[in-house]
């Protein structure tokens, strides 16, 4: 019976810091070193430029990278600097996949705050680390930190580690 007790003890205090990761406990994402002062690249099908307003929307396919980072959507909108000498802010709808070193993340939209180097990531979010993920209604991102938090319902499956069939207990 003792034997049970010290189990159960051992396995809540190793489970503790994996239950309070699922809470929406900031964890590391992407390349600790991204440069958000880096220039941004966006490829799309279609351009459509709007020099009153300083935006640009692109639609059909397009892709955005800066640095190592990537993102996928079907329709960016640029907001330029009022000087125009670079990006303000990107926000990328109809589903958005990013992609960050070995990390993963979706939503139906982002919004990136270049001068920030903040991404905040609503619906129906997944982020993915490896074998781990998580599912939230939030995700906020700071590429300069490499830090992601997940909020709002935050979901994950926790794995035990596997004994090997021979080990008896």
């Amino acid at each position: 019976m003792q034997r049970l007790q010290y189990l159960l003890l051992s396995f809540f205090v190793l489970l503790t810091p994996i239950m309070s990761f699922a809470q929406g406990t900031e964890v590391a994402f992407g390349d600790s070193d991204h440069d958000s002062s880096l220039p941004v690249e966006v490829t799309s099908e279609r351009l459509n430029v709007n020099q009153n307003d300083g935006t640009a929307i692109f639609t059909g396919n397009v892709v955005v990278g800066q640095g190592e980072m990537r993102l996928w959507a079907p329709r960016v909108l640029v907001v330029y600097l009022e000087d125009e000498s670079g990006i303000e802010s990107l926000n990328a709808t109809g589903g958005v996949t990013m992609i960050s070193g070995e990390d993963a993340a979706e939503g139906r939209v982002a919004d990136y705050n270049v001068q920030t180097g903040l991404i905040e990531m609503e619906g129906d979010v997944l982020l993915i680390q490896g074998v781990h993920a998580l599912t939230g209604d939030k995700l906020f991102i700071d590429t300069d930190a490499g830090t992601a938090r997940v909020v709002g319902r935050v979901k994950t499956i926790l794995q035990p580690d596997s004994k090997p069939e021979n080990e008896s207990e």
